[in-house]
């Protein structure tokens, strides 16, 4: 696998990717005659996330959604460490927003080959289950905000979520926000973005959804106008019912990046990990 130059300009792989708990669809009626297979574990997950890990690999920042923390469907299989230790990164972070007792822990998650120096999780307005994973990269007025997240699936939720983002990010220099955010590069929800909150979507219209036939762009990384971005594309993998949307971009030279060569996942802060705030 190849690394970053730590000697290098700032220079960032990116990837978002909405994996749906590791369940393939390949047909809409399989939301419903497979619906079962979200509440119980399958041998199929395992062979997904070994597949989604290889994807994985080949990038420096990963945010998942629809990742599932460790719980009945997933075999208690942790998905989120589970990938970092497969794919090798070395800092991993996860969101659960949605807790179904012991049968989901259903959420977002960030994986990073560079430092973080702060987490922060956020609930988005409206109803429970929905949040942001904000990862603070460097300090200070040039500290790069990466913020990872899945929102509602109604145009009046996705409006409030993102009142809620625009205001969020007002004051941050340098910002890249990724996720499923169930509108296309079109929509009014995807406007608000553009104009208020002054973040720009290099390639729009790129389709993800639904995997198997893909006639929706639902899944988007968004950048302020500080961030060069090189390349934008949708990866063909059909591991879940959206396809991956990856990115590399060239962050300002004033960005300051930590990177860490190790192949070691970290799930619980330990007293030199950046510090995880709820709000």
């Amino acid at each position: 696998m190849a690394m970053a130059d730590p000697a290098a300009p700032p220079r960032l792989r990116l990837l978002s990717y909405n994996i749906q708990s590791g369940l393939t669809t390949r047909k809409y009626s399989q939301y419903v005659t497979r619906s079962w297979k979200h509440l119980v574990p399958v041998p199929s997950r395992m062979s997904n996330l070994d597949a989604i890990a290889r994807i994985l690999a080949d990038y420096d920042f990963v945010g998942l959604q629809e990742v599932d923390a460790g719980s009945l469907r997933s075999g208690f299989v942790n998905q989120i460490k589970y990938l970092a230790d497969q794919a090798g990164f070395a800092h991993v972070f996860d969101q659960s927003n949605r807790k179904i007792g012991m049968i989901s822990q259903h959420g977002n998650a960030a994986l990073s080959r560079v430092r973080p120096d702060a987490i922060t999780e956020h609930k988005l307005p409206g109803l429970p289950g929905r949040g942001v994973l904000e990862v603070r990269l460097g300090s200070g007025p040039d500290a790069l905000h990466v913020l990872i997240l899945h929102m509602a699936l109604s145009r009046r939720g996705r409006l409030r979520q993102i009142g809620f983002l625009a205001e969020q990010v007002s004051d941050y220099r340098h910002v890249i926000l990724m996720g499923d955010l169930n509108c296309d590069s079109d929509s009014p929800e995807m406007a608000v973005l553009v104009d208020v909150a002054r973040l720009r979507e290099p390639a729009p219209g790129l389709c993800t959804f639904p995997s198997w036939r893909p006639s929706r762009q639902l899944d988007h990384i968004l950048v302020s106008s500080s961030i060069e971005v090189e390349q934008v594309k949708v990866l063909d993998c059909a591991f879940s019912d959206h396809l991956p949307i990856a990115m590399v971009v060239r962050l300002p030279d004033a960005v300051p990046l930590a990177w860490e060569l190790r192949a070691v996942s970290v799930l619980a802060p330990d007293p030199a990990e950046p510090v995880l705030v709820e709000r």
